[in-house]
């Protein structure tokens, strides 16, 4: 079957509201029912890392946030022993569960959710609902994706330093119940769907990754004169206490130069504080790490800071300047791009480096192509590593190595360059078209699934109306039954010592 649905901007998200004003809105069979209505609700915790027992030896899955794909579980790696059971806040979820993630950064822009199928434990940051008898676990899956923007709008709790929901609004969260049997058809469908979608999503993904190694290809080619067959030959370079790495041979008439001796390199501002309310300082705007990308700047948020007049003018921006980042994720040391005066009067942060070309040496595209892929190694070889950030020294990056070509062939470089970079870009275009599509119909999909315009309603099957009932009858019945206790089993006692007491 394929599907054949408008992709109008409501169908979506889940929809903040759910259709159908009253019942007889409802498609047939259906019925409405809140989350906690559906099936029994489990928290999580972490048994005692002071306990090696609970962590040796273990059989059962231990699921935290980490172990959470978009649709499925990508892994199980923690597994507890039976014992953390008896002695530590974890409980055993019954196989059939649906476990989602309800505190973790994800959560500012997904919710991730997924059966299991086994029987597990949860780490604090998760919960899981074992569904009633009559609500099929992979059905309910799919149903709180298809409400995910609704509970990320809804559920999400304000003001936290990490993103997480309130389990008791999550709960209380409305969905349309179809019949049993129309749960099973429509995953189902569903399935054999999102199988298509996920094919073309993959085709998709590995089109940009082919696009984005042929883009470094062509820059790091290109940058040393190597795009076309030339022949090459060993060109000399002055040695410096850096580990340099293997120089790769360049064409006649290029050679190699330190980055110091073909621009000026300086360091950006450092932040202080307690001085921003000086009333001689003036307010530009100013870049940081985030803004300064590899080939690109991003200036969608670009903060601003306040400094003395003179810092304002010696650290300006000029068209040209090429950026490169000094501190950050190691993997983020020496890239950048060239300023094009986008923003006027702006500055940069001390965790950015600006090299300005002296003289027109080297035509600052093909310095920042060079930067960013020869550079990133040798970044990454002769950086340094903190805690928490990686850095490389104003000093150390004045001693890049830079492939200089003569003066008479840099333009046209830069244009053949340019050239084959447009023809990767219509490329990438074609890719992420393809998967802004897949999404649409993702959303479609689970539109269509839960407003039951996805399979048709069988006037045999049990309302779920009646599926309903049986299951509010059995909690209320449940509630009025005391819960027998299971009595705890005795801790083992250290060696050499008689049981302890309970």
């Amino acid at each position: 079957m394929t599907l054949g649905l408008g992709l109008g901007s409501d169908s979506g998200d889940g929809g903040e509201e759910l259709p159908g004003g009253g019942s007889g809105d409802l498609p047939e069979g259906w019925s409405r029912a809140t989350l906690g209505e559906l099936g029994e609700w489990f928290g999580g915790g972490t048994p005692s890392k002071k306990r090696p027992e609970f962590w040796t030896d273990g059989t059962i899955p231990w699921l935290s946030p980490k172990d959470m794909g978009p649709d499925v579980l990508v892994a199980t790696q923690d597994l507890i022993h039976e014992s953390a059971l008896d002695d530590s806040p974890v409980k055993l979820v019954p196989a059939g569960s649906v476990a989602l993630v309800v505190r973790s950064g994800i959560l500012e822009r997904k919710v991730p959710v997924t059966y299991v199928p086994f029987d597990v434990t949860l780490n604090q940051d998760m919960k899981a609902v074992v569904p009633h008898r009559g609500i099929d676990g992979r059905w309910l899956a799919w149903a709180i994706r298809a409400r995910e923007h609704y509970v990320l709008e809804n559920c999400r709790k304000r003001g936290t330093t990490v993103a997480s929901l309130e389990v008791p609004w999550l709960m209380d969260t409305e969905v349309l119940v179809p019949p049993a049997a129309e749960q099973r058809r429509i995953v189902g469908q569903i399935e054999e769907q999102v199988a298509h979608i996920e094919a073309g999503e993959a085709a998709a993904h590995a089109a940009l990754s082919s696009a984005t190694s042929l883009a470094e290809q062509i820059t790091a080619r290109g940058s040393r004169g190597c795009l076309e067959e030339v022949e090459l030959a060993p060109a000399p370079l002055e040695k410096a206490d850096i580990d340099d790495g293997t120089i790769p041979d360049l064409p006649a008439d290029w050679s190699w130069a330190r980055l110091g001796e073909v621009a000026s390199v300086v360091g950006g501002v450092t932040k202080d504080s307690k001085r921003q309310g000086e009333p001689d300082y003036v307010e530009v705007p100013y870049l940081r790490v985030a803004n300064v990308q590899r080939g690109q700047l991003v200036l969608d948020n670009v903060t601003t800071i306040r400094v003395p007049p003179e810092k304002a003018l010696s650290l300006r921006l000029q068209p040209g300047d090429i950026l490169l980042n000094e501190g950050g994720d190691r993997d983020k040391l020496g890239r950048g791009w060239v300023w094009e005066g986008q923003v006027e009067n702006c500055i940069h942060q001390n965790h950015v480096f600006r090299a300005r070309v002296i003289g027109q040496k080297i035509h600052p595209k093909l310095l920042a192509w060079h930067a960013n892929g020869f550079g990133k190694a040798w970044c990454d070889r002769n950086g340094t590593q903190s805690v928490n950030l990686a850095s490389i020294s104003l000093r150390k990056i004045k001693l890049l190595p830079v492939p200089i070509p003569p003066q008479e062939i840099q333009e046209q470089l830069v244009k053949t360059i340019e050239l084959h970079l447009e023809g990767v870009a219509t490329a990438r275009v074609t890719a992420e078209t393809a998967l802004a599509q897949a999404r649409d119909l993702r959303a479609a999909l689970l539109h269509a699934a839960f407003t039951g315009a996805l399979v048709p309603q069988d006037p045999a099957d049990e309302p779920a109306s009646a599926l309903l009932d049986r299951i509010r009858a059995a909690r209320v019945t449940a509630k009025a039954t005391p819960r027998k206790r299971t009595p705890r089993k005795p801790r083992p006692a250290p060696p050499g010592q008689g049981e302890l007491p309970e």
